[in-house]
């Protein structure tokens, strides 16, 4: 379906300019999402002294509450009209704030007890997500309006994903190798208080500029994007249209495969430095060697990404790099388990672990493209059965069920680290063996059940290539009974009119 079969002015093509602009704003969520997932466990446990449990439980709540505001924000840009369109305006609302509480999350007060600065944590975060969400949801929910092709799709999110996977790694190595960087004296390093400041303040004014670069980047296309109906609607009848968007097969297959999915993600995250520093005994700069690969590999990931999937399809691509990438993450601390590893502190420890890196790397990427863009192309198969264009409901319910359950395996990690009793301040090599290995045994079969699960999910997807050009032809086809209708009204012939309380600007169609 072309825009101008929409009704739209007809759309010149996306140069990659267009494109690029419009990835680089998933760098700013990553960023931001990086240093949280990553980071922010290890600075207020070992570095502010917090426990752990109470970290993790801000962090959850936190990501339950984003999960709400989610859709509520996709629902309300989806039904806003205004003359910069309907994402843009809470796009570019984001910037300040979002950028500010990222700073002070890292500046705490010092000398405040435990309670009130789990209340100063909670409040950064509650903040960095509400307007975290105002940028990313309307951002991410824009694909499915800069194009309707099935591959282009694609490549767009390729490029997406690399602009996010980059950014939020060059950001980890520059604290790694210059915020926080170990000193040949002893001194500096990740659980020094002083370089989180630096880092602070430099990651902030990141996040703040891409988001406003980002935006401003897709303002040429605001005449070529939809525009929801003039219309009054109640609470009820909203709901209702929410409900039906909402019951799409595909779509809930994939949530709840991406449910599983972040899960394992949020326990992975948060144990991914404490098993790197401790239970493999990488030093810092060997963490920026594979921040470095992590790089590399995002670049090979997007750029194989469209190839593999217009060979054997977004499905089955997903399927095949998903399960592939589990693999890759388990393995080593299988072998490790089986005592077949090499010793740490060994190249050829660090060289397996750099392969491995890299090839988990590549299809973790892989997989995440495929996955935004099944979700980009449950648009039109949900608009030809609901009559709506509904991307930001879409996209923010998506995310909604996402977010619930990664709070809940950034909270298993918290309990995991106190249920091991794993020691505050702890310097890397100077923890006990049998609790490192404990604690792997606990972790692998839960995160690889969770992960089981998630791909088995993906066999229920149904909207392949052909599925989606016929959702295409169906739009098209009831765009232009429309606009017959309209012309037929205009010569003042009688035109048939839809079920009394339809909201919807063209009729659901079978």
């Amino acid at each position: 379906m072309t825009d101008a079969v929409a009704g739209l002015p007809p759309r010149p093509p996306i140069v990659f300019r267009t494109k690029a602009l419009y990835g680089l704003g998933a760098a700013a969520n990553i960023i931001k999402q990086r240093g949280i997932t990553t980071f922010l466990l290890l600075f207020y446990n070992q570095v502010v002294g917090l426990p752990p449990a109470m970290v993790s439980t801000a962090i959850m709540i936190a990501l339950i509450f984003d999960a709400f505001v989610d859709p509520t924000i996709g629902q309300i840009s989806d039904n806003t009209r205004t003359r910069w369109g309907r994402r843009h305006p809470f796009m570019y609302a984001a910037a300040l704030p979002v950028s500010i509480a990222f700073y002070l999350i890292w500046n705490p007060p010092v000398g405040w007890e435990h309670e009130a600065l789990f209340a100063y944590m909670l409040v950064c975060l509650l903040t960095i997500r509400l307007f975290d969400t105002f940028f990313e949801l309307p951002s991410s929910a824009l694909l499915a309006e800069l194009t309707a092709d099935y591959d282009q799709r694609t490549s767009i999110i390729a490029i997406r994903s690399f602009c996010g996977v980059a950014g939020g790694l060059v950001m980890q190595l520059l604290v790694y190798q210059v915020f926080l960087k170990k000193n040949a004296d002893g001194t500096g390093g990740l659980l020094e208080r002083d370089g989180w400041q630096l880092y602070s303040i430099v990651a902030a004014i990141t996040i703040f500029t891409i988001i406003l670069i980002s935006s401003a980047g897709t303002n040429h296309q605001i005449p070529y994007l939809r525009k929801p109906p003039t219309r009054k609607i109640t609470i009820p009848a909203m709901l209702r249209e929410v409900a039906a968007t909402l019951n799409n097969r595909s779509f809930v297959v994939l949530t709840i495969s991406g449910m599983f999915m972040n899960v394992s993600l949020g326990l992975k995250t948060a144990l991914e430095l404490y098993f790197n520093l401790y239970f493999w005994g990488l030093t810092q700069g060997q963490l920026a060697i594979m921040t470095v690969t992590g790089v590399v590999a995002s670049i090979i990931g997007v750029t194989l990404a469209p190839i593999i999937s217009g060979k054997i399809g977004k499905r089955y691509a997903a399927i095949t790099m998903f399960f592939g990438a589990v693999v890759a993450l388990l393995l080593p601390i299988g072998l490790r388990i089986l005592g077949v590893m090499p010793p740490n502190g060994t190249p050829l420890l660090f060289g397996i672990l750099i392969v491995d890196f890299m090839a988990n790397g590549i299809m973790a990427i892989m997989t995440g493209v495929m996955l935004q863009s099944m979700i980009a192309d449950v648009v039109e198969d949900s608009e030809v059965k609901t009559g709506r264009r509904s991307e930001g409901l879409l996209f923010s319910a998506d995310n909604l069920f996402k977010k619930i359950v990664s709070g809940v395996g950034v909270f298993v990690s918290g309990v995991l680290l106190t249920f091991v009793a794993f020691p505050q301040g702890a310097k890397p090599n100077e923890v006990d063996p049998e609790l490192l290995r404990n604690l792997a045994l606990i972790y692998l079969p839960t995160i690889g059940g969770f992960y089981v699960v998630a791909i088995s999910c993906l066999f229920l997807y149904r909207i392949d290539k052909s599925v989606h050009e016929e959702n295409l032809r169906k739009l098209a086809q009831g765009a232009l009974e429309v606009r017959t209708t309209d012309a037929q009204i205009e010569a003042g012939s009688p035109a048939a009119t839809g079920p009394a309380g339809d909201l919807s600007p063209v009729a659901p169609r079978p």
